[in-house]
């Protein structure tokens, strides 16, 4: 299995018979090395409802027929866009043909902005434990730092995590090394930084002050065996 990092907090899964990605906002994201047009994806996984993290959902959804997991009022929104969605909630798993999806808490917002500036609720964030093929790997989703990381850490044998480090909006580097040490993951990857002035953070410093091998700054575009 090969997991991939794309800038923002977009990751690419793929495995011997699905293509999975999670959070893909990738037009408008110029630190994201994919193009939206003829990507292909079996399933794509939400956090949450923003923009930057809907991004190009509803397009690569409807080219190949994908489906989306989402918490359950952004699954509705985007149902009754034609999508084809699995609803969820936090606390919530659910084994897929592709893997098992387990969603977790994520302090932050969640509501999709229209063309015309309207912003549609969509419901709590969440971030989520994705289990395949004997792997599992933790999204954070967009998140301040929360003392239950100690349990998803005790009670998950997590191999990979993404956790945010852009401050101002999520977690900054302090708070996501303590969030760090409490997941337990073998490898933590830094997003959710630099792709807006607001959020520009140093990745490789943030790996850097991790215990020794844990740490890993992609760049968009690296990605890992697992």
């Amino acid at each position: 299995m090969k997991v991939s990092f794309h800038g923002h907090s977009v990751v690419k899964v793929e495995t011997s018979n699905h293509t999975i990605l999670i959070d893909p906002f990738i037009s408008g994201n110029d630190n994201c090395d994919l193009q939206a047009e003829g990507l292909k994806a079996d399933v794509i996984l939400l956090t949450h409802g923003h923009n930057d993290h809907v991004g190009d959902t509803e397009k690569i959804a409807k080219d190949n027929d994908a489906l989306v997991v989402a918490p359950f009022e952004l699954a509705t929104y985007l149902g009754n866009k034609g999508l084809n969605t699995h609803p969820m909630h936090i606390g919530g798993g659910h084994n897929f043909e592709f893997g098992h999806v387990k969603l977790t808490q994520a302090f932050h917002g969640s509501a999709f902005t229209e063309d015309d500036g309207t912003i549609v609720y969509t419901g709590m964030p969440a971030g989520l434990l994705l289990t395949v093929e004997g792997k599992t790997i933790y999204h954070a989703g967009d998140t301040a730092l929360f003392s239950d990381m100690k349990l998803i850490g005790d009670l998950n044998e997590i191999n990979l995590a993404f956790l945010p480090i852009g401050d101002n909006f999520t977690m900054g580097p302090k708070d996501a090394k303590l969030a760090a040490e409490w997941i337990k993951a073998d490898r933590v990857v830094p997003m959710h930084y630099d792709t807006f002035p607001l959020i520009e953070q140093d990745g490789e410093a943030f790996a850097n002050s991790l215990q020794s091998g844990v740490g890993h700054a992609m760049k968009p575009g690296d990605g890992i065996d697992l």
